[in-house]
């Protein structure tokens, strides 16, 4: 392998961006949530269900409580840049976890940009979740010969640190 295949194998991407609403209650609440989700992603949200029962809010296993987008590619960096932006393009840096992923959370969803307010829908807040990979993690989701990434090419905290502040995120400590 070349010196610059070689480079352009343990440079750092965005895998996916992931956009999720908890709304801890399945009927109008959890439909409210995803017409928002729609509408900020211009993508079809899917449903979120219980793992566990949890008495104390009224949580049964298998009930509806919440809902999530997933963005790949293009789609994923341009929402993510417009959800930075309602951050002010900063992030701390308790919210990346050792293998390079980080999240924040919008309180509003009125924080982005070119979205307005729905007095129908109310108010919700969401979960922005970016999983960081290098080129050639596909080895452990393929289906045929699924592999594990060997550890000298596994996403580091620092280097997704570095990936992140050249998008031009301040990471804050």
């Amino acid at each position: 392998m070349s010196e610059d295949n070689r480079i352009k194998m343990l440079k750092p991407k965005i895998g996916k961006v992931t956009v999720s609403m908890g709304v801890g209650e399945a009927g109008e609440r959890l439909i409210k949530a995803e017409k928002i989700l729609g509408i900020i992603t211009s993508k079809k949200p899917v449903r979120c269900y219980a793992k566990s029962i949890n008495r104390d809010f009224g949580i049964r296993k298998g009930m509806p409580i919440g809902c999530k987008v997933t963005l790949r590619k293009d789609e994923a960096i341009e929402f993510l840049k417009r959800s930075l932006k309602a951050k002010n393009d900063e992030v701390p840096i308790t919210s990346f976890d050792r293998e390079g992923n980080f999240s924040f959370g919008i309180s509003e969803y009125t924080d982005l940009e070119d979205v307005k307010y729905y007095p129908d829908i109310g108010m919700f807040g969401m979960n922005v979740c970016v999983t960081m990979e290098k080129t050639g993690y596909r080895l452990r989701h393929r289906k045929i010969r699924k592999r594990n990434v060997p550890r000298k090419h596994r996403m580091k905290k620092e280097e997704a640190i570095a990936a992140v502040e050249a998008l031009g995120v301040k990471v804050v400590e």
